[in-house]
């Protein structure tokens, strides 16, 4: 898992370390981000620290593109489809974390338990975490 950390403020940057990611990983993680949404769940989009991730809202929603799969996620997971992506969810501190299935690039989002159901920010970025990260194999 990535670190994130917010600064104090709604308008702050929003601390998040770019994972280290091969050439074709970055073209897909590029690709990704610059398709991000202005708004999830009605939060306006904020700025990161990094270029590989995006971040709405206080506390924030982020997106890290480029990480490896989380060591709890194996080729039997269970996974479930949000228009398209497949992804696999585990509960962390604070809030989900939701990891694409089976994409060039893996994409992790987190989201804080202020925005309950969490997964409803799946329906807002799925058509951008599709977008140049085609699909590898299916979510079964």
């Amino acid at each position: 898992m990535v670190a994130v950390g917010a600064l104090a403020g709604c308008g702050s940057t929003v601390q998040i370390t770019d994972p280290p990611v091969a050439a074709d990983v970055r073209t897909a993680c590029d690709q990704v981000i610059t398709a991000l949404p202005d708004k999830v769940l009605g939060k306006q989009r904020r700025g990161t620290s990094g270029s590989l991730s995006g971040a709405w809202g206080e506390p924030p929603i982020t997106v890290v593109c480029g990480i490896a799969e989380p060591e709890a996620m194996q080729r039997d997971t269970r996974c479930f489809e949000v228009n398209g992506v497949g992804w696999y969810a585990e509960q962390g501190q604070g809030g989900w974390l939701f990891t694409t299935i089976g994409r060039t690039a893996t994409v992790q989002v987190g989201v804080p338990n202020k925005y309950a159901p969490e997964a409803d920010a799946l329906v807002d970025l799925a058509a951008a975490v599709a977008t140049g990260n085609p699909a590898q194999k299916p979510c079964l």
